[in-house]
């Protein structure tokens, strides 16, 4: 497994060779609670619920589908979202998209993660983001955890580029404002260079 920095790319086809059917995990923590007054209501902010999303792109940064929690699976079927996760809590993944490279319409050239927080929820409430790519045979192939805290309300997290043949992996950790990601597209087609 390799643990990324922010704006670091790898191959996946270089981590693994079962890759035409890989999942993201991301998860997160509700931050914990400082000072006295902290301590003595449990240590633990109110739940978090973050929503993560895959948007689709072809080369020149046009939307092709959305996958979140209110579409579940793309069009034709071949990325699928757990569902939402309205809390944070436990260890793990909070959600899982899952990708099926093999299927995925020829034009489709980025795969784009994204987190953000539809009750307005900050990234200052949330400790401990991640997201990882996990291969077929259930082996990590990375790992970004998310240092970026503060007043934003989402953060593009990754993409998966799809490069002669193969895919690239790539940590970003952009932060950006909205509660949905219709209000992120600028700031996801600035991310991959579209």
């Amino acid at each position: 497994m390799v643990s990324l920095s922010k704006n670091q790319t790898i191959s996946l086809a270089k981590s693994s060779s079962a890759i035409s059917q890989i999942q993201f995990g991301l998860g997160w923590d509700p931050a914990k609670k400082k000072g006295f007054l902290g301590g003595l209501l449990g240590g633990n902010s109110s739940s978090i619920d973050l929503d993560a999303s895959c948007i689709l792109l072809d080369s020149a940064g046009n939307v092709l589908d959305t996958v979140w929690f209110r579409q579940l699976n793309s069009k034709e079927g071949s990325i699928r979202h757990s569902g939402d996760n309205r809390t944070g809590e436990g260890d793990g993944d909070d959600e899982v998209i899952s990708a099926d490279l093999s299927r995925l319409p020829s034009n489709v050239e980025h795969l784009v993660l994204t987190v953000n927080s539809f009750t307005g929820q900050t990234f200052k409430d949330v400790d401990n983001a991640f997201c990882r790519v996990v291969d077929q045979q259930g082996k990590e192939l990375a790992r970004y955890k998310l240092a970026e805290q503060g007043s934003h309300t989402a953060v593009v997290i990754a993409s998966l580029r799809r490069s002669g043949g193969e895919w690239n992996f790539t940590a970003h950790g952009n932060i950006s404002r909205g509660s949905t990601i219709n209000d992120m597209i600028p700031d996801i087609k600035a991310a991959v260079g579209c």
